[in-house]
């Protein structure tokens, strides 16, 4: 069983744009114990090429592991990758929330390609995953590096792991699934951004505990007010102090 981890935005702070997409720089953590769960199983022998089981909310084309498998086909050694296809599919128990803030359609991805590269000896560096990672979401570099917590900027492509000392954190979901591009186009709408140089310089250089205990939770993300406007529901846990992980709608706080 492969396992596909979720991840929080300790903080989130939108720095500027890059076309369509927002610049930032974050604290990312990875959640060692809530993940996704992925196998690899014997498939029927009349089914042909790309097989994928799970409940998932949207057509196989768009799924992000659909678009890792194509990718990798146009870079990688194709003849291995249908080889393998054509006697295995990929089964996934989808236990990370769909638009919950935690990573989850980006961590399939990326736990996807780290394990038909070393399973089936494709020989890609990290670099070259990444540059197929950049292509399908903002979050799966952080997963391809496999690191405990990472300060992340630029569009999500650059990664700088660190040793972190973080607290005991407890996710707080709500059945509300946050549409990213709604709540990044209210961002923008709203001209939101308030980049804070000497608040984002501290809050790179401190540990994610210091954090949690000097800074709430609208100084922390800036979308947060963002989802808020769009999902009104939502604000009972942001009055309560909680801290929202990306672009919602989970929350989490510090036991």
């Amino acid at each position: 069983m492969i396992k596909s981890y979720a991840k929080i935005n300790i903080f989130l702070k939108i720095t500027g744009t890059r076309g369509n997409y927002h610049e930032i720089i974050s604290r990312f953590i990875r959640i060692i114990d809530f993940y996704d769960e992925m196998e690899f199983l014997p498939k029927s022998l009349n089914v042909k090429g790309f097989e994928l089981k799970g409940k998932f909310n949207c057509e196989l084309e768009k799924n992000t592991i659909y678009k890792a498998y194509e990718f990798l086909r146009s870079v990688a050694d194709i003849k291995k990758i249908d080889d393998f296809f054509a006697q295995y599919f990929l089964s996934v128990k989808k236990n990370i929330p769909f638009g919950g803030g935690l990573g989850g359609g980006s961590s399939n991805a990326a736990a996807f390609l780290l394990y038909i590269n070393r399973a089936l000896e494709l020989g890609l560096s990290l670099e070259e995953l990444c540059n197929i990672g950049s292509k399908i979401g903002s979050d799966v570099n952080f997963f391809l590096y496999e690191c405990e917590a990472a300060n992340v900027s630029g569009t999500g492509e650059i990664i700088e792991p660190l040793q972190d000392d973080v607290p005991n954190i407890e996710l707080v979901f709500d059945d509300t699934a946050c549409n990213t591009a709604s709540v990044y186009g209210k961002f923008r709408e709203s001209q939101q951004s308030n980049v804070n140089k000497p608040v984002i310089k501290k809050l790179t250089s401190l540990s994610s505990k210091e954090i949690l205990k000097k800074f709430d939770n609208i100084t922390l993300n800036d979308l947060l007010r963002s989802v808020l406007i769009c999902y009104p529901s939502l604000k009972t846990k942001a009055d309560a102090g909680l801290f929202l992980s990306g672009s919602g709608s989970t929350f989490f706080k510090v036991n």
